[in-house]
């Protein structure tokens, strides 16, 4: 009887071995598979990209993505980001838009939103006007409203003031700016990588959240004599419809910057965000976006 026992016991430690190193061998199998199944990382064109996971802040996808680059338009992320910061803000007080927001736009040939001189415009509106067609007027009046300083110089210089202790105090260290529109005077730069991060901390605000994902918009503003007009904006981020989940973010473009192009999209409760930085043409920076965001949901 003893004897039953012991090969009783014999044949079930030989079934626990042969268990457990089959085990082992579908663990291995299985690891396999699952890092076969691991996307291979996108080629893009622009000379920097970088997307994370904007819910657990983990980096995806890297190419020169700490390279001070100049960033166009997308450094009107800033503009938005300190307006929207101020303390006890009020978005629906008026601006009234001066000349030499226009005189400045065409100065330098800069995107416009169309202010007309002697409106009366919401800091709302002025926020769709920034960021939907990218308007450089829009980015001058809201710095010339948030700045300090008795002249209109000292107000604006203010204000780039302030985009560059927020960009410090958001620890984007390779970021600098010397104005409030991406139109540069050489040290106006940041990297894919903190872009991202600006655009992330900039998310947060849910006036931001819903300008940057309008596609279009018509807006009721008043007139110097008290009337009203309508001005109607488009936004320049082509990702918005074409691209399914896109929420943002901002499109920028420049003699130096290029092609420039901050995303960001939703699916199934994963946002993933990012940015490409001197792509070369529109649509080489839209086809790049879409890649890392595919490559990011994958991820």
């Amino acid at each position: 009887m003893n004897i039953g026992i012991k090969g009783i016991r014999r044949v079930s430690a030989t079934a626990t071995v042969a268990l457990t190193a089959g085990a082992v061998i579908a663990g291995g199998a299985f690891a396999s598979q699952a890092q076969a199944a691991a996307p291979t990382p996108p080629t893009i064109v622009a000379k920097g990209g970088f997307v994370m996971n904007d819910g657990t802040g983990k980096t995806l996808f890297t190419k020169a993505a700490d390279t001070r680059r100049s960033t166009g338009s997308t450094t009107k992320i800033m503009t938005a980001r300190v307006v929207l910061a101020e303390k006890g803000l009020n978005l629906d007080s008026k601006v009234t838009i001066q000349k030499a927001y226009s005189d400045y736009i065409v100065s330098k040939g800069a995107s416009s939103a169309r202010l007309i001189v002697g409106d009366k415009v919401t800091v709302r509106q002025l926020m769709y006007g920034l960021m939907l067609p990218s308007g450089c007027d829009a980015a001058y009046a809201l710095a010339d409203k948030f700045g300090s300083g008795s002249t209109r110089e000292a107000r604006v210089k203010s204000f780039i003031g302030k985009m560059n202790s927020t960009a410090k105090t958001l620890g984007l260290k390779n970021t600098h700016f010397d104005s409030f529109d991406g139109i540069g005077n050489g040290t106006n730069y940041s990297t894919p990588r903190d872009l991202t991060k600006l655009a992330s901390s900039a998310m947060k605000y849910s006036t931001f959240r819903t300008v940057v994902k309008t596609k279009s918009t018509k807006q009721k503003v008043t007139t110097k004599s008290g009337g009203y007009r309508y001005m109607s904006w488009t936004n320049t981020n082509k990702l918005l419809g074409t691209y399914s989940g896109a929420i943002g973010v901002k499109t920028g473009s420049g003699p130096t910057a290029k092609y420039c192009l901050v995303f960001a999209a939703t699916r199934n409760g994963k946002t993933v965000i990012g940015t490409v930085l001197t792509a070369t043409s529109e649509t080489t920076r839209t086809a790049d976006a879409k890649k890392l965001m595919d490559y990011g949901f994958k991820s």
